[in-house]
């Protein structure tokens, strides 16, 4: 894991952010630098965040279960970038958080929802992209196979639909 430094900070990308091309988006963090995995204990990762585009998006919710966990991938990003990430992170507040990586903990930036609906779903295109993103970066398989069993929908448009798709087939 690299050293941060005083221009630098550690994120935590737990969602859609875990996927190289996604975060490293010009209105994101082009200067993330991919930085080692792990996994947040005492949360659950639940498609619950009311997006602007009416489905669920990522959000990890603190249960105080020891045996829950997230896990994601560590990003060290400029602090120049801050502002940026902030913005794409609309409807979800800053958290600090304690990340079990291979040589103990790390302590790391991450967003949670401002607001939660329990009965949402997140589009295909969504769910795909997080796949990605945890199979980009070698996250646990039985995590993977995890995340496959959350149900997805359609996104109803199609222009959207297809520019969130095309993440997933550019590099």
């Amino acid at each position: 894991m690299s050293q941060i430094n005083k221009e630098t900070f550690i994120y935590f990308a737990y969602g859609s952010n875990m996927l190289n091309r996604r975060i490293k988006a010009t209105e994101r963090a082009p200067s993330a630098f991919y930085n080692g995995i792990g996994f947040v204990k005492g949360y659950k990762l639940t498609f619950n965040k009311l997006s602007s585009d009416r489905s669920g998006k990522c959000n990890i919710e603190l249960t105080d279960n020891p045996t829950d966990k997230v896990y994601g991938v560590l990003f060290k990003i400029d602090k120049r970038d801050k502002p940026k990430l902030d913005k794409a992170e609309k409807g979800y507040k800053e958290k600090t958080v304690d990340v079990m990586v291979s040589s103990g903990l790390c302590n790391a930036v991450t967003y949670v929802a401002s607001e939660i609906n329990p009965g949402l779903q997140p589009y295909h295109w969504y769910k795909a992209v997080v796949i990605c993103g945890a199979i980009e970066h070698g996250l646990p398989s039985e995590y993977i196979e995890w995340l496959r069993t959350f149900i997805s929908m359609n996104d109803p448009d199609v222009n959207r639909r297809s520019k969130n798709e095309n993440i997933l087939f550019t590099s």
